[in-house]
């Protein structure tokens, strides 16, 4: 059993047939049937069963697909590694963002850059579940994401605090009690428009909690794990939303008011992520360290 096998195999795998894998590998589907076959003999084991027209993974066949896979990814790792050492910074650094805390990165970007203009950007965007699993995947390096969330498989670096606003369609404004400022007891007497992951707990929960600790549940006309959404619906007079104050930053809207909340606990935290225990680009560490210049030391 080799590399060039067990990229086969993962390959067979992710395409559920033996003719996509040939196609995408660029080589004819006898050889690439012969090594599947040839793995199996030596593995005294049978790893992809036929169903229908598609390959299925037998238990012995799922474990060596994992194993494969974090052998395959040490592997491009440390040919990236090897071929950065002694090298100026270059290539792509792939990075995840929830779209309210898109307003840290810009600034950070462009300082990078004055730096390391050979280096380019690809952005990826979702709510935190979204882009936590793209750095699962290795499909980004770093992602900035709002918490909670389970940060036992990454290390962070924490961002500013900031409070909600509330964001109010510009036609409302006699409805409001004050120009500058609202109570989240008057919020119950507005429909609500709410961010929600797609996956796990965040701020829509964070909200329903605080309402309830003033004493009413909120009225709840639309949740949705985007931004831009609930801030099109506001301005089209639909209801209200929470969000974080430099949201706005990034996203404005034209026909709505911006509130402060006078009396809520409501802060938003967000912060820089990446796995723990693998390997960091060059480029990837250099702009965590315009986020924290200590954080070198750490994870050099």
């Amino acid at each position: 059993m080799d590399i060039r096998q067990l990229h086969y195999f993962c390959t067979i795998v992710q395409e559920g047939q033996i003719t996509r894998a040939a196609k995408k590998l660029h080589m004819a589907q006898p050889p690439l049937s012969q090594q599947l076959k040839q793995l199996e003999q030596e593995l005294g084991v049978t790893l992809l069963e036929r169903n229908g027209r598609s390959l299925e993974l037998t238990e012995a066949g799922k474990l060596l697909y994992k194993r494969a896979q974090h052998l395959l990814t040490q592997l491009e790792e440390t040919k990236q590694e090897v071929k950065e050492t002694g090298e100026g910074l270059r290539g792509v650094l792939a990075i995840g963002s929830v779209k309210t805390c898109f307003s840290h990165l810009p600034d950070k970007i462009r300082q990078f850059r004055e730096l390391y203009p050979d280096v380019s950007f690809q952005l990826r965007e979702g709510d935190t579940f979204f882009v936590s699993e793209l750095l699962r995947n290795r499909e980004v390096e770093l992602a900035i994401v709002r918490l909670p969330l389970n940060t036992q498989e990454f290390s962070m670096i924490s961002l500013p605090k900031e409070r909600y606003v509330a964001v109010v369609p510009q036609q409302w404004e006699k409805r409001l009690s004050s120009k500058d400022s609202i109570s989240m007891k008057e919020l119950q007497h507005f429909p609500l428009l709410l961010l929600h992951r797609i996956n796990g707990v965040g701020q829509f929960e964070m909200v329903i909690n605080e309402c309830k600790r003033h004493g009413f549940y909120p009225k709840i006309v639309c949740d949705c794990p985007d931004a831009a959404m609930l801030l099109a619906l506001v301005d089209a007079g639909v209801g209200v939303t929470l969000v974080p104050k430099s949201t706005l930053n990034t996203l404005p809207t034209k026909n709505t008011l911006t509130v402060e909340i006078n009396d809520s606990a409501l802060l938003s935290e967000s912060a820089v992520i990446w796995l723990k225990d693998r390997y960091l680009s060059k480029s990837a560490r250099f702009l965590l360290q315009t986020f924290d210049p200590e954080i070198g030391i750490i994870i050099s």
